[in-house]
C-alpha cells in the first residue's frame, strides 16, 4: 500500500499498514507529536485506507458511513452558516461530550460497507472531561471492528488509562530536505531566500513554514530573532513589529506569528541556562494561552503584537 501524497512520515505510514495486514489489529491508536507534523493529514488516510477493504476508492471521508470525525465544532450558528459558505469560522474551544455519546450510539449498529470502522478524534488533547470519561468507556470495550485514532500533540495531557490502552505511532520533526520538498510541492511561488528563511523557522514543522510563506512572515520573523537575541529596552523593536506586521491585519496573519514567535521560544529553551529557561517558559505557557484566545476574542491587532514582542523580550539574553 503506496503512502499517500503526504511527505516525511514514511515509517509511520508503514508501521500502519502493516498492522492493518496483521490479524490482531490493536483497537486504539495515538498519534503522538508535536503541532505541524502531519497527523492530521495522516490520521485522515490511514482510516480511509482503514476501511477501503481492496476497493480502489470508496465514498469520501466526510460521507463515508463507517468514519467518524471528531473535531471542533463551530462556536454557534453564524460560525455553523460560515462553514456551509465554505467560509473561514470560529470553532468551540474543546470536543465535548455529546460529540463522543453520539459517536458511542454510532457504534451500536455495524459496519456498514466492510468489516471495519474508524474513529478520527482531532485533538483528542482537546476533549472535555466529561468526553475523556466517556470515551474511556468504550476503549475498555470497543466494539467488533472499531479501530481509534486519537490525533495528540501533548499525550501528556491525557489519562494514564487513555493512554495505556492505545499504541502509540510517534510522529518525527522532518529533516530540512523534507520541508523544502514540501514547499516546493505546495507554495512553489516562493523564492529561495524565503524558502531558506521558512525552513529555519519551521525547526521541523512543515505547517510552520507553510504558513511562514503564506503570511509573509520573513520581516516578524527577523524582528523577533533580534528581540530574543537583544531585548527591546526603548520598544523600538516592537514597534517595528507592529508596523511590519500592519494596522489591519487578517487574523490567520496573527495567530501565524504567534505560532512563529512560539516556536522561536522552543527552540531558545534547550541553548539557554536555567535562569533564562525559567523566563522562556513562562512566556511560552503566556504565549499558548494567547493562541487559544486569539480565534475567538476581540484583541486590538496592535496591543495584540506588542504582547507579542512583549513576551519575547521578557525571554531576551541578559545583556552584559
Amino acid at each position: 500500500m503506496a503512502a499517500p501524497e503526504f511527505i516525511g512520515q514514511e515509517e509511520a505510514w508503514r508501521e500502519w499498514t502493516s498492522a492493518i495486514g496483521s490479524r490482531r489489529m490493536h483497537h486504539a491508536w495515538l498519534l503522538a507529536g508535536a503541532r505541524g507534523l502531519g497527523k492530521r493529514a495522516f490520521a485522515r488516510a490511514a482510516a480511509e485506507e482503514l476501511v477501503r477493504q481492496g476497493a480502489e476508492k470508496g465514498p469520501a471521508l466526510e460521507n463515508h458511513p463507517d468514519i467518524l470525525l471528531l473535531e471542533h465544532l463551530p462556536a454557534n450558528d453564524d460560525e455553523a452558516k460560515k462553514k456551509a459558505d465554505g467560509k473561514p469560522f470560529q470553532t468551540k474551544r474543546n470536543i465535548t461530550v455529546d460529540q463522543v455519546r453520539t459517536m458511542i450510539r454510532r457504534l451500536s449498529t455495524k459496519p456498514t460497507l466492510g468489516e471495519r470502522r474508524a474513529i478520527v478524534i482531532d485533538p483528542a488533547d482537546d476533549m472535555e472531561k466529561g468526553a475523556v470519561n466517556a470515551l474511556l468507556k468504550v476503549l475498555e470495550e470497543p466494539p467488533s471492528g472499531t479501530h481509534f485514532l486519537l490525533v495528540t500533540h501533548q499525550p501528556g495531557r491525557l489519562l494514564p488509562t487513555i493512554r495505556s490502552r492505545c499504541r502509540v505511532l510517534r510522529f518525527a520533526p522532518l529533516q530540512a530536505s523534507e520541508i523544502d520538498a514540501v514547499l516546493r510541492r505546495d507554495r512553489s511561488d516562493a523564492d529561495d531566500a524565503t524558502r531558506a528563511a521558512a525552513i529555519e523557522a519551521a525547526r521541523g514543522s512543515p505547517a510552520v513554514a507553510l504558513s511562514f510563506v503564506e503570511h509573509n512572515l520573513k520581516g516578524i520573523h527577523g524582528l523577533m530573532q533580534r528581540i530574543l537575541r537583544e531585548g527591546d529596552r526603548d520598544f523600538t523593536l516592537r514597534g517595528a513589529l507592529a508596523g511590519e506586521m500592519g494596522a489591519r491585519p487578517a487574523r490567520d496573519r496573527l495567530l501565524a506569528a504567534i505560532e512563529l514567535a512560539r516556536f522561536e521560544l522552543s527552540g531558545a529553551l534547550s541553548s539557554s541556562k536555567a535562569e533564562r529557561q525559567a523566563r522562556i517558559i513562562e512566556s511560552h505557557a503566556a504565549l499558548v494561552k494567547l493562541g487559544g484566545q486569539a480565534p475567538t476574542y476581540n484583541f486590538d491587532p496592535g496591543l495584540l503584537i506588542m504582547e507579542i514582542g512583549g513576551l519575547l523580550a521578557a525571554a531576551a539574553l541578559p545583556r552584559d
